[in-house]
């Protein structure tokens, strides 16, 4: 690699359509916040001639962080797909945001991918999140490198953060994560910054200068040949023992020459296996320049070293009612199967998805079979319908160029499929299929909000139903108990991306309320109570006499109601009026207006009239009895529990617990996790991890992940239901 001449036809302006999966190749890039995976995807497009000036298309947009929101704050929020081509090979380059919160864009673009770039900053290193994501790609064997951007910066050091790759993601083997370049620096400039002006290729042992703004091959100094050949020998050897050929180590050991060839053959196949891992540079291209520094040896890398959509295993596909089917390995005459990877609302021609074909050929104006399911805990219902396919386009920045077709291997938008989500499967109208939804991290910060005004009431309920189709990690609740609207987010940058975008896409204002946890009532001692409705006012009165008898149950038990009255003192037929009085009293509460619950209520006696009682009369009658009852009783607040399991790193275990014993929680007991990992069990009450989303992930600096259920509503501490009921009035 790094030692071919490159002419290639600049793509700007026209869209690219592969014939076959041979000639794709589909790359996601990763790495945190900040890390330059836009600015990295950017200069890519420049040097393959995508664009006219770094990160621009024709129109003056920028080709990847082209949204108005993203504009807004600085930074990613959404996938984005850059297609570019070079060496007749077309490259679909999946941007993905680095922020904790859009980790649902991320999954996506790891689906969609055969092969990813983890982009590193020199400046800034390996954090935690970005570990995670490296051990799940090896979970699954897909091929990786590593990109080191901010080269530039001031004490920046190549070597040194090579090391730190190597630890960070080569646990189980350092070897297999070294470089194939070197940076090459000018001098230092007053404010402590080297510019990168070329790299070394070990492989090959030339110099490659970018300093005029093309790369220009030479051979490298004197100076340059100490540093060059130990970094060389290891690579050697790092890629013969990944070798297939299993004699080739004993050769090269025993003194014999690995030619130039096979050893690039070699790295080529361990790459694409997913067991080398490269490590390259890149630096931002000089201003006029054609080309960003190491861009072409890392599309030499992406075109030559990862693989093809055909190397990777068809996905796992079923009948719609459940029956395995088998398919090829992306088979462009197959049966078709495609995934929405992404939606989005466009204002001029509504919902666009984002596809990626894994069977067959997908072409405009076929009719296909939608099929969501597995999405219904999130507020997304299952549907199996047939649509229509608009044109198809390929993405390219606020562009949509139009292709004639998307083979299997390929990605393309599609218009005008209204019911179709993200995660959703594409199949022949006549042999529907479904591909198993990916795993999505549950949405657990929550965001009561409510309608700004009697024209937002009207358009909230579309626009919320089109931002969780756009967004699986997005959970949509109407909340029963507490009759609030809640959106369950990842984070608050998640949150408030999905204000923005009902704001600026759906035109509705909305305001955020505290959010309400599901409260309960009991009784905590046994009372008796008389309710007497009786009312004379012309014509058939209304009379209704009860006495009942509550007492506490055990946790789970709902309302019991019994019936003890002897000799008819309440008719036969007004005993279910009174029992249908007393619950629909408890639904409404009796002390602070929460539901009341676990409590039996036994009528023991009451009177009638031959006239004047009614079904009416004895419902009222059952409520006022209750009333009287829980006036008499002392009531505890019962507040919702959770089952809380957090996944943390070794170092931040005692924080955890510390924090979770804070929050009034019951640490329920701890296990070891694989290697550097600790599960840690506990029960804490709901009103007090409101905000836990948050504030773990300060607490553990990104690396800690929790999931919770609910376990049972137990009596709330009378200086905690104190404050809760205050805080009630305050809000009445």
């Amino acid at each position: 690699m790094g030692d071919k001449a490159h002419t290639h036809p600049g793509a700007a302006g026209r869209a690219m359509a592969a014939d076959q999966p041979t000639s794709l190749r589909n790359v996601v890039l990763v790495g945190h916040s900040g890390s330059g995976k836009t600015t990295l995807v950017e200069a890519l497009a420049l040097t393959a001639g995508a664009v006219n000036r770094a990160g621009r298309v024709e129109d003056g947009g920028c080709v990847s962080d082209y949204d108005e929101i993203e504009h807004r704050q600085q930074r990613s929020v959404q996938l984005s797909l850059v297609p570019v081509e070079w060496d007749g090979i077309k490259i679909n380059l999946l941007d993905t945001p680095g922020y904790a919160d859009f980790v649902g864009e991320l999954r996506a673009g790891l689906r969609a991918a055969d092969a990813a770039l983890f982009v590193v900053s020199a400046s800034d290193g390996v954090d935690g999140s970005t570990r995670m994501v490296w051990e799940e790609c090896a979970a699954v064997g897909m091929p990786r490198a590593i990109v080191i951007t901010h080269l530039e910066a001031a004490r920046a050091d190549f070597e040194e953060m090579t090391r730190v790759c190597a630890e960070a993601f080569g646990a189980d083997d350092p070897d297999a994560v070294l470089p194939l370049y070197l940076p090459l620096h000018g001098p230092e400039g007053p404010d402590g910054h080297m510019p990168v002006t070329g790299l070394v290729g070990l492989l090959t042992q030339k110099l490659f200068d970018y300093s005029t703004g093309e790369r220009k091959e030479s051979e490298p100094g004197e100076d340059q040949l100490p540093r060059m050949d130990e970094a060389r020998a290891r690579l050697i050897e790092g890629i013969i023992s990944e070798s297939e050929d299993e004699t080739l180590m004993d050769r090269y050991l025993g003194g014999e020459r690995v030619d130039l060839e096979t050893l690039i053959k070699d790295l080529e196949r361990a790459v694409a296996r997913g067991v080398f891992h490269p490590v390259l540079a890149a630096a931002p291209a000089a201003e006029g320049a054609k080309q960003g520094i190491g861009t072409v040896e890392l599309l030499e890398l992406i075109t030559r070293g990862f693989p093809t959509p055909l190397e990777r295993e068809a996905p796992v596909v079923t009948t719609l009612d459940g029956k395995p089917r088998e398919l090829a390995p992306c088979d462009p005459d197959g049966p078709l199967v495609a995934e929405v990877v992404k939606t989005a609302s466009d204002p001029y021609v509504g919902r666009v998805s984002l596809v990626r074909v894994f069977s067959g050929t997908l072409r405009p104006d076929q009719t296909v079979h939608v099929s969501g399911h597995g999405l219904t805990d999130r507020g997304h219902e299952d549907h199996d319908v047939d649509e229509r396919v608009g044109a198809l386009s390929m993405p390219f920045g606020k562009q949509q160029r139009p292709v004639t077709h998307a083979v299997a291997g390929d990605l393309a938008s599609v218009a005008k499929l209204g019911r179709a989500e993200t995660g959703d499967t594409l199949s022949a109208k006549d042999d529907p299929l479904l591909m198993a939804p990916w795993e999505m991290p549950d949405p657990l910060l929550p965001l009561a909000i409510q309608a700004h005004s009697k024209a937002d009431e009207d358009k909230l309920s579309q626009g919320l139903s089109r931002l969780v189709a756009e967004d699986p990690t997005m959970r949509l609740e109407q909340n029963q108990d507490t009759h609030q609207v809640v959106l369950w987010c990842l984070g608050e940058a998640h949150a408030d991306v999905a204000l923005e975008r009902l704001r600026s896409r759906y035109g509705v204002q909305v305001d955020v309320v505290p959010h309400r946890v599901s409260l309960r009532e009991t009784f905590a001692n046994r009372s008796a109570g008389r309710g007497r409705h009786v009312k004379q006012s012309g014509g058939h009165g209304q009379y209704a006499i009860c006495e009942i008898e509550v007492e506490p149950l055990p946790g789970g038990s709902g309302i019991e109601f019994v019936d003890k009255v002897v000799g008819g003192a309440v008719p036969r037929q007004f005993i279910p009026s009174v029992e249908k009085g007393v619950r629909a009293q408890a639904a409404k509460g009796v002390a602070a207006g929460y539901p009341l619950i676990d409590v039996r209520v036994t009528l023991l006696d009451g009177k009638a009239h031959s006239v004047d009682s009614s079904d009416a009369a004895f419902q009222t009658a059952g409520a006022l009895a209750l009333r009287e009852a829980a006036a008499d009783a002392k009531i505890h607040l019962l507040e919702p529990v959770a089952e809380v399991s957090v996944l943390v790193g070794d170092d931040y275990v005692g924080a955890v617990m510390s924090d979770l014993s804070g929050r009034r929680g019951r640490v329920l007991g701890t296990e070891q996790v694989g290697s550097g990992r600790t599960l840690v069990r506990a029960e804490v009450p709901e009103i007090e991890i409101g905000r836990y989303a948050v504030d773990l992930r300060s607490l553990s600096h990104g690396t800690a992940r929790f999931d919770r259920r609910y376990a049972r509503h137990e009596p709330m501490p009378p200086q905690v239901a104190d404050r809760v009921r205050e805080q009630e009035r305050e809000a009445s």
